[in-house]
């Protein structure tokens, strides 16, 4: 062991692995989570309604994905604060509050989605909702009430593997690569208003606002400090391209088969159920699966973000580490977003359906708002010092911030042309 020890910090490659593997969690925790229930549900309507069309969105959403979460990460090894302690400390507590409480709405209808996944998954499988969903708010609640934050970040690595079932989906369907390369590099694209709200769906799934929160917030509970700055920044990029590979293979997989025998599906359930006479009941299975791990998975997280952003927000004790009794508001706004989003899904005839796949158009509304308060802090030489945004990144950020709000004036100026 002395000389395991001894050759690790004498070999530089071996050093740079283990202090990756040290700090490695939050980057691809985070866009891997991102990948929800609703995500999921959205990508399968992508595939399933457009084909392969809107395949070209995730290679400049990727890079959007890339920069924003890097810039997270630059601002908590600097700071050593989260996202929302820094909006309050900079712009008052006023606008945060506001901004919380949006943010708040916006998840809440997240949290209602991861569980309509774990229900509609598992229903599947010939699971009564009212067990599965029940089951599942309990594991959750118990996972990060009574665990600490490294168990809790290594059961979500775990889960993070799974999402390979995607991959694996994709290649069964047997897309033709030709016409997947075509759509990807030269799209066929029509503006017209049920393309453009998918759109911005696709961008407020992939980049959606409470991941920023999140990262951030886990890099600084985890204690990581701008000298290992090179090393999160790995696991962020490589998060970030992992998200956007599986949410290419759910979207060529439906686009493959239900698309192509046009058929038409309302949620990600549907999709599953469909996959199975087109391309086998593996794949089916698969989609099933990977489903019902990426909402577990997103149950958890998105209200722990949730409650970290919201924390820091109004100035109060935030961590998983902590006691309940060091950080009440933490742990009972974490208890409340389980009991609402379980106890919903549990309401005969809710329209879950609605719920989760506007919720995802709501995290394209608000995303060019939460960037917009990023920029001006990282931007902030005060608060940064010499790790301030590059020319190029500031371009990057802009353009994300531009575009997705040009999107939404269309989606929003084409409802009213289409309802007049």
């Amino acid at each position: 062991m002395d000389r395991l020890i001894a050759f690790i910090k004498e070999n530089k490659f071996s050093r740079n692995i283990v202090l990756f593997l040290a700090v490695m969690g939050p980057g691809i925790i985070t866009a891997n989570v991102d990948n929800d229930a609703g995500g999921i549900a959205t990508y399968s309507l992508a595939g399933a309604h457009f084909g392969y069309t809107l395949l070209w969105s995730l290679l400049p959403i990727t890079l959007a994905l890339v920069v924003i979460q890097e810039m997270c990460a630059r601002m908590a090894v600097a700071t050593g604060k989260g996202l929302a302690d820094l909006i309050r400390e900079n712009f008052g507590v006023k606008v945060t509050f506001y901004l919380m409480l949006v943010l708040f709405l916006v998840n809440i209808t997240n949290v209602m989605a991861e569980f309509a996944g774990v229900a509609a998954s598992l229903e599947i499988f010939h699971v009564s909702k009212y067990i599965s969903v029940p089951a599942a708010a309990l594991i959750v609640w118990v996972l990060v009430v009574k665990g600490t934050y490294k168990s809790v970040e290594k059961i979500f690595l775990f889960a993070c593997f799974f999402y390979i079932a995607y991959v694996i989906s994709g290649f069964i369907a047997k897309p033709d690569w030709g016409e997947v390369f075509q759509q990807t590099v030269s799209p066929s694209i029509d503006f017209d208003l049920k393309y453009t709200i998918m759109l911005v769906g696709v961008i407020g799934t992939t980049i959606a606002p409470w991941m920023q929160f999140y990262l951030q917030s886990s890099i600084v509970e985890k204690g990581i400090t701008i000298e290992d700055y090179k090393h999160v920044r790995l696991d962020v990029v490589g998060g970030c391209i992992l998200a956007p590979v599986v949410a290419f293979f759910i979207v060529v997989a439906c686009a493959a088969t239900l698309f192509k025998a046009g058929i038409d599906i309302q949620s990600a359930q549907d999709a599953a159920v469909a996959l199975k006479p087109l391309a086998g009941p593996y794949a089916s299975l698969l989609f099933a699966f990977g489903l019902f791990n990426a909402s577990l998975f997103a149950a958890s997280v998105l209200p722990l973000s949730t409650a970290y952003c919201f924390c820091e927000g109004m100035g109060w004790d935030a961590g998983v580490d902590k006691r309940f009794e060091e950080a009440p508001e933490f742990f009972s706004l974490y208890a409340f977003m389980i009991v609402v989003g379980a106890g919903v899904v549990l309401i005969p005839n809710f329209p879950l359906l609605q719920i989760m796949y506007f919720s995802q158009v709501g995290n394209g509304i608000l995303l060019p708002f939460i960037l917009i308060y990023m920029l001006v802090l990282i931007n902030n030489k005060d608060l940064m010092g010499e790790h301030t945004n590059s020319r190029g990144f500031n371009i990057i950020a802009i353009l994300t911030v531009i575009v997705v709000i040009v999107l939404t004036l269309i989606m929003v100026g084409l409802a009213l042309t289409v309802g007049t």
